[in-house]
Parts: C-alpha cells; sequence; structure tokens
C-alpha cells in the first residue's frame, strides 16, 4: 500500500513529470506511464484542494463573521 504524500509532494512529483513529458526524451511507452501517473497526481491534489476549500468555506459563515462548525473529513476509499 502507497503511503499518503502530501500535497506538496504531490504537486513537485507532477511539476517534474511536466517537465519529462516536455523535454521529448521519453520513448511512446515512458510517455504514456508518466502521463497516466500524472493524470492520477493531478487528480489527488485536485481532491485535496476541494477538500481544504470546504474547510474554509465552513469557516467563513453568517456574513464573513468566523464561526466553528465540525467539519467530517470522508474517508478516502483506495
Amino acid at each position: 500500500m502507497k503511503e499518503k504524500q502530501s500535497f506538496e509532494d504531490d504537486l513537485k512529483r507532477l511539476q517534474k513529470i511536466v517537465e519529462e513529458l516536455s523535454s521529448g526524451k521519453l520513448t511512446l511507452g515512458e510517455s504514456l506511464k508518466k502521463y497516466e501517473e500524472g493524470v492520477k497526481l493531478s487528480q489527488s491534489c485536485s481532491s485535496l484542494l476541494e477538500e481544504a476549500q470546504r474547510k474554509v468555506e465552513s469557516l467563513m459563515k453568517n456574513d464573513g463573521k468566523y464561526t466553528l462548525e465540525k467539519f467530517e473529513e470522508e474517508e478516502e476509499e483506495k
């Protein structure tokens, strides 16, 4: 089972993949594998950003006044 990486680690890896794909030095097969990994990382980052946005929105309510409401995190199925 893969250990869960941080958003920052996933973003750095995604940037590295973009550089590798842009270099033009990969074979077609390597490019496809990198692209697939990049899509998965992109989805993971997007999911983490959406979760952070929900948390911020739960803090910002009632005409801009800060309120703290219980936030239940969704369990990730992997």
